[in-house]
């Protein structure tokens, strides 16, 4: 069974048709690119994946379970995370509290656990801290991680954004043109970065991505956007030199 598989996914704002007949399948630890213009629907797609739009027909299932109905959050607690073109941190939290924060969805007390500071409570937290120090040490980010994120450079914000949606222990991590605002060599440790993320996680990552360096040299599998409709798929070599996507997208043969 594919562990994440998106069939025939369609969707409308008003009577704009922004995502036709999408299908997708993952399997555990593949490492997918999609690419497209602005405005071919990607991240459209991202956003129905994640619950934040509901699709106007098809199907989105994880590990064989529909997602179809549910909250962004209830996707987020079944192994879902993602990242975002714009960084979305919480700018006014240090880096650690960014960490701690993100894991609410695995919460296992109430309420009535805090006020009362049970033994629940207590190892819910101790849990929360020991997660957080731990993505810290794994993505070298202990010497900021109390340092206020809107302080921080940009290339160390993606790197915390990264990092809170891996807290979240997410089977599928989708990243949404993660190389946006970063120069050359932020760009060259980015790849590096996501290609250790995939196997020390183990995760299955979808990425969206309009620097082809990236997609072209980390992606074992690319699929191709426009106006909302898969025009071609394939590895990289197949991507290249396909004439459609060359014309739609490229202008020229990616080397």
């Amino acid at each position: 069974m594919p562990l994440f598989q998106i069939q025939e996914l369609t969707h409308y704002f008003g009577g704009l048709r922004a995502v036709h007949k999408f299908n997708l399948t993952l399997r555990g630890g593949e490492l997918m690119g999609l690419i497209g213009p602005n405005g071919a629907g990607k991240t459209t797609v991202f956003n129905l994946a994640c619950g934040v739009y509901q699709p106007t027909q098809g199907d989105i299932r994880l590990n064989g379970t529909s997602l179809l109905g549910l909250y962004p959050h209830q996707v987020s607690g079944l192994g879902i995370a993602r990242t975002f073109q714009n960084i979305r941190l919480w700018y006014n939290m240090t880096v650690l509290e960014n960490l701690n924060v993100a894991q609410h969805c695995h919460l296992g007390y109430g309420l009535s656990d805090l006020f009362l500071k049970t033994k629940t409570y207590r190892e819910g937290e101790g849990d929360i801290h020991r997660v957080s120090q731990d993505m810290l040490e794994m993505l070298g980010l202990r010497d900021v991680a109390n340092e206020v994120t809107k302080n921080l450079p940009y290339g160390i914000q993606r790197r915390v954004e990264i990092g809170r949606a891996l807290t979240m222990k997410p089977r599928v991590l989708l990243l949404d043109e993660p190389a946006a605002g970063l120069n050359s060599a932020e760009v060259v440790e980015l790849m590096r970065l996501i290609q250790w993320i995939q196997k020390e996680f183990q995760l299955t990552v979808w990425l969206i991505e309009h620097q082809m360096k990236v997609v072209m040299n980390i992606c074992t599998w690319i699929q191709v956007l426009d106006f909302g409709a898969t025009i071609a798929e394939g590895t990289p070599d197949d991507i290249r030199q396909n004439k459609r996507v060359i014309d739609a997208y490229l202008g020229e043969e990616v080397h």
